[in-house]
Order: structure tokens, then sequence, then C-alpha cells
């Protein structure tokens, strides 16, 4: 990404003052309040090196980069597969993690193994998943809804880390629909018992990724949680999007989720803009290749050296980073189906690199948004804000063996 690295001296000037001031997040310093959003199979190390790597270039301090979601119960239970979730990158601070959980002893256990083993400087709380193995057991979006379990949930996890001086934040949505909303409430509760930052992906459960994000929902909620950050979630495809959030909701920060995937230089627009710059990245073909393939080194590293498992966790990346350009349907095929690293190489040298950026083609919206869902919710879930003894017993079960999604 050449093209971000003269990012300074094409400004010519010195750039204006930031946008906002830094995050601060209980004793962490965000100097640009930007969050990479934690998402399952895609913000794994080799992902967020990329994202920090584009927002360095800048010459401005990064963001905070969060790791894809991890259970609370494989994280107690030691499972491979989640402490590699929890393993960061000897550049990477802070560290940031994202624990996901519906019992408040399983949470607060694995919040004090984070926190003890020094193996993340932040943890965030998922309350904002809405795919049905989730919620139909009654965790992430569906789980605010009952209050009080809400409550001993984030409660737990505030003291677990309290020692430590590990600051805890919360991911949450409006709510499961629009008739059963719980943001406000949530926000409430948990500035109240401690959090560090609350932020909100401005749809519901029912929503999905569907229709437009209600950024309002976030102005409201800035006006409820008055103590600690409120950062805004959903519908920045761009630079010029999350200054627009910060803009209409007076939003702390932002946090960008499906807009940069397959676009890691997104944060390299991001750290200017909110650093007051209107220089932005617009990689050609070849640019794309070449970062394209760092990622799969990346990727082979994150796996200890398993090529070939490295290579086809790549593959999912491969429509994002090529929206947009002339590339042929066959060429794109061969790619999605890359087995190996001298494969990967070979395929990206025989396209046509000289094609330049596509302009808006390349931008918005990544992958597909689907439709408006019903959620899928325990029986009887919504019939009460409380929980009785048969639904505790049922939500421990809705601890997944490593990511919920």
């Amino acid at each position: 990404m050449g093209r971000v690295t003269s990012l300074l001296d094409r400004a010519g000037t010195p750039v204006p003052a930031p946008v906002l001031p830094p995050l601060r997040i209980g004793p962490l310093t965000v100097a640009t309040p930007v969050v990479l959003a934690p998402m399952a199979g895609v913000t794994n190390r080799a992902f967020r090196t990329l994202c920090r790597e584009a927002g360095r270039s800048t010459g401005f301090d990064p963001g905070l980069y969060v790791a894809e979601m991890v259970t609370s119960r494989a994280l107690v239970e030691r499972n491979e597969a989640a402490l590699r979730i929890v393993t960061f990158g000897a550049d990477e601070s802070p560290r940031s993690a994202q624990v996901y959980g519906v019992d408040p002893a399983t949470v607060a256990a694995a919040v004090r193994i984070i926190a003890a083993e020094d193996r993340a400087d932040h943890v965030d709380l998922n309350f904002g998943c809405p795919v049905p193995k989730v919620t139909r057991k009654g965790g992430g979006a569906a789980l605010p809804w009952k209050r009080q379990l809400f409550t001993d949930i984030v409660r737990a996890a505030v003291d677990a880390a309290a020692p430590y001086g590990v600051p805890v934040t919360v991911k949450m949505r409006k709510g499961i629909d629009d008739d059963h909303l719980t943001y406000l409430e949530a926000g409430h509760i948990a500035e109240g018992l401690g959090v560090a930052a609350v932020a909100l992906h401005a749809r519901t459960a029912a929503q999905h990724y569907s229709g437009v994000a209600d950024w309002e929902s976030i102005a409201r909620l800035k006006e409820t949680v008055r103590t600690v950050p409120v950062l805004g979630n959903g519908d920045i495809w761009s630079a010029e999007d999350a200054l627009d959030m910060v803009r209409r909701t007076g939003a702390d920060g932002v946090v960008v989720g499906r807009g940069c995937q397959g676009r890691p230089w997104l944060f390299a627009d991001l750290a200017a803009a909110f650093n007051g710059s209107d220089v932005r990245v617009r990689p050609g073909l070849r640019e794309v290749a070449d970062v394209l393939y760092r990622h799969g080194e990346l990727m082979v590293d994150y796996y200890d050296g398993d090529e070939h498992r490295g290579v086809r966790d790549l593959r999912k990346h491969m429509a994002w980073y090529l929206k947009g350009y002339a590339v042929g349907g066959e060429a794109r095929h061969a790619l999605a189906r890359v087995s190996s690293l001298a494969e990967l190489r070979a395929l990206l040298d025989a396209l046509d690199l000289t094609i330049g950026y596509p302009g808006a083609d390349a931008e918005g919206q990544r992958g597909r948004a689907g439709t408006p869902k019903t959620p899928h919710l325990p029986y009887g879930w919504l019939d009460s804000r409380e929980l009785d003894a048969e639904f505790e017993a049922r939500l421990r079960e809705a601890e997944l063996s490593v990511s919920g999604g």
C-alpha cells in the first residue's frame, strides 16, 4: 500500500486538529477513535495485522483492533482453538479480546483467565450476535431482554477484571426487534456497573444485517449514557460515513465491521479522516494483489506454518478483495479454491495487474445483507423480562464450543 505511505508529503501542510479527542477506555488511550469490530472467522491475528499496518502507514496513531469472539466456556476449558483466538502478535498494543457467555460464573472465570494471565489489555462482552445458533438459546442479542441475567454477567466480568486493571466494555444491538428494544436500559445498567465504554450496532436482531442502520438510536444512547464513551456501529463503508456518524450522533468513536472486509486499507482512510486529512487510499489491482498475498502469508503464520489450512481459510476473503475489479469469473473461481501460497501467487500474477481503482464499484456494502428474519428464541423467552430456573438451566447449553459467529 505504497500510495498510503506518502500521506503526509501529499498533504503538503500540517493537517487540521483531530475530529475527535482520543478515545479513553479505562486506563487505555486510543488516539484514533476507531475500533475494528470482532468478526468470527475474519478478525484473527492475520487480518488485524493488515488493518493495523494500514492505519500506521498514515503516520497517525492507529485505533483498537478486536479479536474475533471467543466463548467463555471454551476459554475456561482451555480449548486450543479458543486460546489461539486470544493469542496476539508481539506488536499488538493494546490487545483486545471479545468474550461471549450466558453464565455469569463462566464469563467471570474466562475474563479472569484473560486478565490474570495477561492475555489482553481489554475485554469486550458480546451482547449483539444475531445468528440463530446463539439467539435460539437466549444468548447474544437476545440476552439483554433478561435484565437480571445481563446485569449479573456484566457485574461478574467487571469484578473479575478489576484487580488486574483490565477495562471491560459492552457491545450490543438495539434489541430483539422493534417491539422488544433493550439498548437504552442495557446501556444505563452497564454504565452503572462500571464498564469502560458501550458500543451499539444500530440494528435489532430481527434486522440481522439488512436494511439501514438506525443512527438515531446511537444518538439516543449517547444522551442516556453520559459518563463513559458511546461508540457507533453500522453502515460505515467509508471514512466519510464514519465522520458523518459522529457528527449526526455525537458518538465518541466508531466501530467498523463489514466495511473493511477485503479492504484493510480502510483503516488508513479512517486514521487520516479522524486526524483531519482528506487523503484516501485508492489501490489498483496490483496493490490489492500484493495485500491479498501478504494476507495469505500471515494466515499461514497464524496457523503455525500449516499452509493448506491458512490458505484455505483465506478463500472467504477473495470476493471481498476483488469487489468491483474487472477480474473474470474463471479467475475468481480459481482463487476461491486456492490451496497453496505458490498457487495463490501464480493466480494473482496471471491477472491484469494494470487495472486501476474502479471507484465506487469497489466500495460500499460487502457480502450479502440478507433480509429481516424472525429471531430464533427459546420458547416463551419474550413472556417475561425475568429468568426462571428452567431457562437458567437451558441457557448454560448456549456456551458454544469456540466461536459463536
